[in-house]
Parts: C-alpha cells; structure tokens; sequence
C-alpha cells in the first residue's frame, strides 16, 4: 500500500481512496490540481494495484489497519476528509465506525455498500473476476471486453458515460496495468463483499456526507440511512460515481461539504 502527497503542506487534509480495481491516477488525477488548491491531498494506491511495489491485495481489512497505521504514523491520527469512490466508500465507512483513527469530514461517493454472507461473496467473486480481469489487464480472455467495447461505441449517452467511467479505473489505456494480479483483484471484490462495515455508525465530531446518485435507485439512499445514524445526505440527479466525472463540480462539491470557502 503506498499513499501519493500533493499540495502544500499546511493545508487541511483529505485522504482520497480509489474504487474496485481502480488505479490510483486515472480515478483521481483529473481532480488533483483543483483539490489542491484547497487541501494537502493524499490519495491510497492499494497493496497489489501499484506498479511501483510487489504485493497482494490480502483483505479489506488488512488494508485497512495499513491505512490506520500510516494516518497514526503520519498524519498524528487524525484526517480533516477522506473521499471514497465506490469501493472507497466501505474503506471510509470501516476508518470511521472503527474508531482507530479521527476523520471530521467522511465524504461517501455514491457507493453502493453491497454486502452478501461469504459463501454469496465467493461466487458472485467466480462470476465477476473471469469478466473483469481481462476488461482491466488485458490479459486473458476478450470476449467480455469486446462486448463492453461494443456498448460503449453504440453512440448514446449511456455509452458516453460507459466509456468517462472506464477511463476512471484504468485510464486512457496507456499504462500497462497487468501488474495487477488476479489474486489481488479477487481478494479486493470477495472481501469487500462480505467485510461489514456496521449499521448506523455514528462517532461524535464526524460528519458523514453521501453524494447521493439519484438514478441508482432508492434501494441505495436506504442502505446509506441504515449504514450511518444521520447522514448529510446531498443528492445528485446523476449516475454512480457520475459526478467525479466532472472534476470542476466535483471540487466544488468536496469543499462545499468540507466547508472549504474560497
């Protein structure tokens, strides 16, 4: 696990956490310089999807007592925000309900907090990776990655938003990202699964904001109301994660709920 710094060093911190089998810079490289300009930014690359360090992905909960241990060694235990996307989100929501570390703004981007009991979470894993792995790596079978390909050219705004959104976990396709294993991509999408991360979590001096993506459905705003106590919950008429896409709104909107001021 390796975290990457930006910005100036006086300034508050937010920890950025990527989503499912997602690399570090193309989900947050577009959002970098504006977030900077407002907060010293940190952004977790995952044990096992860093190109720049031999590890596995072992568990959620693995990574995150690394991460807790990195905020404890470095940041004096307490962070100002942390913002996860997607996968991100559970990440966020286990640092906040385990109460190891402090984080006084816990942003939730439109994750959709799945859970399953582990026997689910290991063939929904067996479904799922075949698929995914190749779609990512480029290794493998491309049957699955030629379908994608072919929704995402049909011309329509769905396709668009595939195609903004595929950027977001592996780029524009010039990274070689077959450093990532399959162990480690399994490991990520099974234990996210069935990790819970507790029901109505709610730890004095933490405010918990929800970006709220309307078009996933209401099933989601109820898990959001089951998972934490009083969410400030700010909804967006967009689709999962759809909101990152737009790096200038997305800014405003982080330090809108951060009560960053221009």
């Amino acid at each position: 696990m390796k975290v990457y710094e930006f910005g100036e060093a006086d300034k508050p911190v937010i920890m950025l956490f990527p989503g499912t089998c997602c690399y570090w810079k193309s989900n947050f490289g577009h959002v970098i310089p504006g977030l900077s300009e407002h907060f010293r930014t940190l952004v977790v690359s995952y044990s096992g999807f860093d190109e720049t360090e031999h590890s596995t992905f072992i568990s959620e909960l693995d990574e995150t007592e690394k991460i807790e241990q990195y905020i404890r060694e470095k940041l004096g235990g307490k962070l100002y925000a942390a913002y996860g996307c997607s996968l991100g989100g559970s990440f966020v929501s286990l640092l906040v309900s385990r109460r190891k570390i402090h984080i006084e703004h816990a942003i939730i981007g439109s994750s959709d907090m799945d859970q399953a009991p582990k026997w689910l979470a290991k063939l929904e894993t067996a479904i799922m990776i075949p698929m995914f792995y190749p779609l990512i790596t480029g290794k493998g079978s491309s049957m699955f990655q030629k379908m994608f390909e072919k929704k995402m050219n049909d011309g329509n705004d769905s396709s668009d938003y595939m195609k903004r959104f595929m950027e977001i976990m592996k780029g524009d396709g010039s990274l070689d990202m077959s450093f990532i294993s399959k162990t480690s991509m399994k490991n990520q999408f099974c234990t996210d699964l069935y990790t819970k991360v507790g029901e109505h979590i709610n730890v004095p001096g933490t405010v918990i904001h929800v970006f709220y993506a309307k078009k996933m459905g209401e099933k989601y705003l109820d898990r959001y109301k089951l998972h934490f106590a009083d969410p400030d919950i700010r909804e967006f008429d967009l689709q999962h994660e759809e909101l990152l896409l737009d790096a200038d709104r997305w800014v405003k909107e982080v330090c809108d709920a951060c009560m960053i001021l221009d």
